[in-house]
């Protein structure tokens, strides 16, 4: 079957050689948000049929359609299209043990099955070894609804009560799948809502999208959600929707753009997405041009340094470009500093960039940075999405051969980035 083979295909590579790329003249296309194809994933067990345009297909949301097809749901996925048709009943409330393990957007059928059967189990979620990523702050929410929640071994067993206990809720602190969770489980039960302290992450608001569309109100004030959710035969059972572009694997261009761009051209982003990003680009020096909402053009540049960057909750800048933007500051003149404010143990990459010549001394959760004229092709290991990314940033603009073992990350949450590359004449290889 399809989904096997793309599983297959992609799952295979474990290493990705890359040499120098000189200097790269073209545009890119930016692919669907990984981010956000995940909790629309979720959210297609709460309809009989959804579709999904501009869907990305790497292997997380590959992992996602293999849950919803174990749970009964048949996927016809055009892959040459990037769409996908999900349709039919679901058949059980437990997401397989294996999958839920490899990427840790599975949590979020947590909240899916909450919505759609009112009952879930599923096992810790897996993904990136990025500090602790708790889920306390989602099971916080389901105990303030009454929720009857048993912990077994790696399995979480959640049952919705017939009635709300409560129906305002504030998250201690901001988080993404917690604020996806909350909205997709509230689905289930009739009524007013408020949620306070929410995530406002692009990603978020095309769920939010999404969910206005299946019939459910949602107003926005500031970082507080009101939801009024109607009776479940009044809400849609059949639903077309289009995945936002990816706004880091945009970032992520930008940054090589800014680096070996004669110019690049990137297209199908959103450049309202891009704003703490791009700010960031121009404070360092590098030229941009933003030719319409949807493209921007971005030239080599003479990079300088004295940057500050800190990661903050949405519209600040992501800690998922951090990665990126120590490639970039590597090899600007002068010191840079970069604090993760996010996520703690998310600078693993600092020492695979210091074997190709990079200057970098982390602190805690700051990293300072003596920018370089160059980097040198190594032998490195990607830890992380994101770190995986940047190193092949990194052996881009390098001397010589750079070696990316643990390659498996990248194929995670970027579609066709190899070949992508290739198409803007960079010579590299996956095995």
């Amino acid at each position: 079957m399809e989904l096997e083979r793309l599983i297959t295909q992609l799952g295979k590579f474990k290493v990705l050689k890359i040499s120098n790329c000189g200097e790269i003249k073209g545009e890119v296309s930016i692919s669907g948000a990984k981010n956000s194809a995940l909790p629309l994933l979720a959210a297609s067990l709460l309809v009989e049929e959804l579709t999904l345009e501009n869907f990305p297909i790497l292997l997380d949301t590959l992992y996602g359609l293999k849950i919803l097809q174990n749970l009964g749901k048949e996927i016809i996925l055009y892959p040459e299209t990037n769409r996908v048709v999900i349709r039919g009943t679901v058949k059980g409330n437990k997401v397989d043990y294996q999958l839920a393990g490899l990427f840790r957007g599975s949590i979020l059928f947590l909240g899916g099955l909450l919505g759609s059967m009112g009952k879930a189990q599923i096992a810790q979620p897996g993904g990136c070894p990025i500090g602790k990523r708790p889920i306390d702050l989602h099971l916080k929410f389901l105990q303030s609804l009454g929720c009857q929640i048993e912990q077994e071994g790696d399995f979480i067993t959640v049952k919705l009560p017939p009635k709300p206990k409560r129906r305002e809720f504030t998250f201690e602190k901001i988080t993404v799948t917690g604020t996806e969770n909350a909205l997709l489980t509230l689905t289930a039960l009739e009524g007013e809502f408020i949620l306070k302290n929410v995530a406002l992450e692009p990603e978020v608001l095309d769920l939010v999208s999404f969910l206005r569309k299946l019939g459910v109100k949602i107003e926005i004030f500031n970082r507080t959600f009101k939801i009024v959710v109607p009776r479940k035969k009044e809400l849609k059972h059949s639903l077309t929707h289009q995945i936002i572009p990816d706004r880091i694997e945009a970032g992520t261009f930008l940054v090589l753009g800014a680096l070996l761009g004669n110019p690049l051209k990137v297209k199908g982003l959103n450049v309202f997405h891009l704003k703490a990003v791009i700010e960031k680009l121009q404070k360092a020096g590098v030229r941009l041009k933003v030719k319409s909402p949807g493209e921007v053009e971005v030239y080599k540049s003479i990079l300088r340094g004295d940057n500050y960057l800190e990661t903050q909750p949405y519209p600040g800048f992501p800690t998922d470009m951090q990665a990126q933007f120590m490639v970039l500051y590597a090899l600007a003149k002068g010191r840079s500093v970069i604090v993760e404010k996010i996520f703690e143990n998310r600078f693993q990459h600092a020492h695979e960039l210091k074997k190709m010549g990079a200057k970098i001394r982390i602190e805690g959760n700051k990293a300072f940075i003596e920018g370089v004229e160059k980097l040198k092709g190594a032998s490195v290991k990607a830890t992380d999405l994101r770190a995986s990314a940047a190193l092949v940033i990194a052996g881009a603009v390098a001397e010589g051969e750079t070696t990316i073992s643990n390659i498996h990350h990248l194929l995670r949450g970027y579609e066709k980035f190899d070949q992508k590359l290739a198409s803007l004449g960079c010579r590299l290889k996956l095995f």
